[in-house]
């Protein structure tokens, strides 16, 4: 399986967020810490809120948080509503077109179990679960730097 980069910036969206879930988190701030354009950053942030994992405000004070508890949101849930739209083959997806080996493929129904079996297994775990370690303060990672 293979995760379109839109998901692994979603996920690593998430996981920052779980590092301090009551805190609201601004998009200049997650772009200029994922290296991402705003822009895109913005599509991801509106697939999440639509999805319900996250809850947007506009402006002073204003920026993302977390709709939900970090406990309660299943990673295969995340990747669903991410990857919602990405087949895993042309044949899965909406546009199939027309495939040579409609109807005598035997390998269909073994991918989609596959996909099935690992999102499942990413249900069982949390955002919690890999949630990132909190940041010091500005000022403490400072003072980490300048000691002897």
């Amino acid at each position: 399986m293979r995760l379109t980069s839109f998901t692994d910036f979603g996920l690593r969206m998430l996981m920052r967020m779980a590092s301090a879930p009551d805190r609201a988190f601004s998009s200049a701030e997650l772009a200029a810490e994922f290296d991402l354009s705003r822009h895109h950053l913005a599509k991801i942030m509106q697939r999440l809120s639509q999805a319900g994992l996250i809850d947007t405000r506009r402006g002073g004070g204003g920026g993302a948080i977390l709709a939900r508890p970090p406990s309660e949101i299943r990673l295969g849930d995340v990747i669903r509503h991410l990857e919602s739209g990405q087949a895993l083959v042309v044949c899965f997806g909406t546009d199939a077109g027309e495939c040579s080996l409609d109807g005598r493929c035997r390998l269909k129904a073994r991918l989609k179990a596959a996909e099935r079996a690992f999102l499942d297994d990413l249900d069982r775990s949390t955002l919690a679960d890999i949630a990132l370690d909190q940041r010091p303060p500005i000022a403490d990672v400072a003072t980490l730097h300048n000691r002897p």
